[in-house]
């Protein structure tokens, strides 16, 4: 049987504009430095045996932030946004894989694989169906 792990990278914000069109691009070297562990850690999840069914990076914390809905029907009306995901952490979510494996051992050495410059969460996915 196999199970979904979701790994959260967790390390400080990153300039993504600066590899996004329209603006002062990142250089070859940059991108290469930047991407390049993450399409060798792709590689080292097939090498165990694992499945990638997903990842993404996440744009940089001034695209975002946090809400806490109000209660009941005031969800949105008595809701309280901040810019940034926590004022009192140099830390966020900058990206995530999801992977099929097959024990929770391949699941342990697959979070140390997962390339950060900050830690890994590390969680099994909840089957709802």
């Amino acid at each position: 049987m196999t199970d979904t792990y979701i790994y959260l990278i967790r390390e400080s914000d990153w300039d993504s504009d600066r590899f996004l069109p329209g603006g002062e691009p990142a250089s070859q070297e940059e991108m290469a430095a930047t991407f390049g562990e993450h399409k060798a850690f792709q590689a080292a999840v097939a090498e165990l045996g694992a499945r990638m069914v997903g990842g993404e990076a996440l744009q940089s914390a001034k695209h975002g932030g946090v809400v806490t809905p109000g209660k009941g029907e005031a969800k949105v009306d008595d809701a309280v946004y901040t810019d940034s995901p926590y004022a009192d952490s140099s830390e966020l979510i900058t990206g995530f894989y999801a992977v099929e494996v097959d024990d929770e051992a391949t699941a342990r050495k697959i979070a140390a694989l997962v390339p950060t410059g900050g830690t890994i969460e590390w969680r099994k996915v909840f089957p709802i169906m």
